[in-house]
């Protein structure tokens, strides 16, 4: 911003010259990467399946043109199932951020898991092809696992856990990718963020689709399951500065609110919505089998599932106590604080008059 005769205007950020290839762009991390690139000088060539469909590229182009900067945004079409052509897509390109993947814990298990393995192995290797060293890798702490309790999981913790396709694949996937990564030798970073919340989603994720039923009252009383969270939009700084700082080597967790459960998250929903129905009562762990055989009869009924018998003994095998200090002195990272995360998140759906 400048001030021209008293008076703020927005002025556009100059170009750096540097154009980063981003996958996925018009899901809930790849669009904020999109903005975060182009509002500090990045150009920014990216990803969807279709080009066609205006729900995958709005809002990716409404924020190059809220910037002012339409001129350094270039949308691609391309399935990361498909290894052709992605070497010439993203040839000519300074690095490549990697977030395309499919977050659904309902959706075929299969097609999620290889979706997570020949994605990686067909963007690494077209990496690989054009000469881009510098690859920025979106995993998830899911990789990382939440076992053992009692101790703060660091980078050096792996997921040990199978219970769901997403888990498999995140795990599966990651693996892959630092197996590739020296292999071709190149200068892989990795990203693993917890719960991402925040505004910009067009499809609610499975780390946000719950709040309506939150807000409205739709869930009496709330599982006490382990959560860690973080901002949307600081997971896009991560990104960025992954790159830009050349000590920033290895993997990053992003969970600067851990700790937490989703009583937690229900009881801050509350404190900051008064009027919401929000609960604010925890369902003690003995009953959590009734849970799951309601999960089961809204299932039955059509309705969508959040949670089967295994999954839930998978949480409650560990806990949300996950470190981010690595991110936070490596990266740098000033992280967006609980309370507006979840105020975001809200804010989003009631613009959708969902809440």
């Amino acid at each position: 911003m400048v001030s021209i005769n008293g008076v703020f205007v927005a002025t556009q950020p100059k170009s750096n010259g540097i154009t980063i290839f981003v996958t996925g762009v018009n899901g809930h991390i790849g669009n904020q990467i999109v903005r975060d690139l182009l509002e500090n000088g990045y150009h920014v060539k990216g990803s969807v399946r279709d080009l066609q469909d205006d729900s995958k590229t709005a809002h990716v182009l409404r924020h190059a043109a809220e910037i002012g900067v339409q001129d350094r945004l270039e949308l691609v079409e391309g399935d990361i199932l498909d290894g052709d052509k992605w070497a010439e897509m993203i040839s000519g390109c300074d690095a490549l951020f990697h977030t395309a993947t499919i977050y659904s814990n309902t959706q075929d298990g299969q097609l999620i898991i290889d979706t997570a393995l020949l994605g990686t192995t067909h963007l690494l290797t077209a990496a690989r092809d054009a000469g881009i060293k510098r690859v920025i890798y979106t995993s998830s702490v899911a990789a990382v696992g939440n076992t053992p309790k009692g101790r703060a999981k660091t980078e050096d913790d792996w997921q040990t856990e199978r219970s769901s396709p997403y888990i498999i694949a995140k795990t599966d996937s990651e693996r892959k990718a630092w197996e590739l990564a020296e292999e071709f030798d190149l200068d892989l970073r990795v990203i693993n963020p917890s719960a991402v919340i925040g505004g910009g989603f067009v499809n609610p994720t499975p780390s946000v689709d719950f709040f309506p039923d939150i807000v409205n009252g739709n869930v009496p009383m709330a599982p006490k399951i382990p959560l860690s969270i973080v901002h949307v939009k600081d997971v896009a700084i991560a990104h960025r500065r992954a790159y830009e700082i050349d000590e920033a080597q290895g993997r990053f967790i992003l969970a600067p609110h851990n700790n937490l459960t989703l009583v937690d998250v229900c009881r801050t929903v509350k404190r900051l919505y008064p009027q919401s129905k929000a609960p604010k009562l925890g369902i003690p762990r003995a009953m959590m089998s009734l849970v799951v055989l309601f999960d089961w009869f809204n299932g039955f009924r059509g309705k969508k599932r959040y949670m089967t018998r295994k999954t839930v003994k998978g949480f409650f095998r560990g806990d949300s106590n996950i470190s981010s200090q690595k991110a936070t002195k490596v990266l740098a990272m000033d992280w967006i604080s609980l309370e507006e995360c979840i105020k975001d998140t809200v804010e989003e759906f009631k613009s959708r008059s969902l809440v």
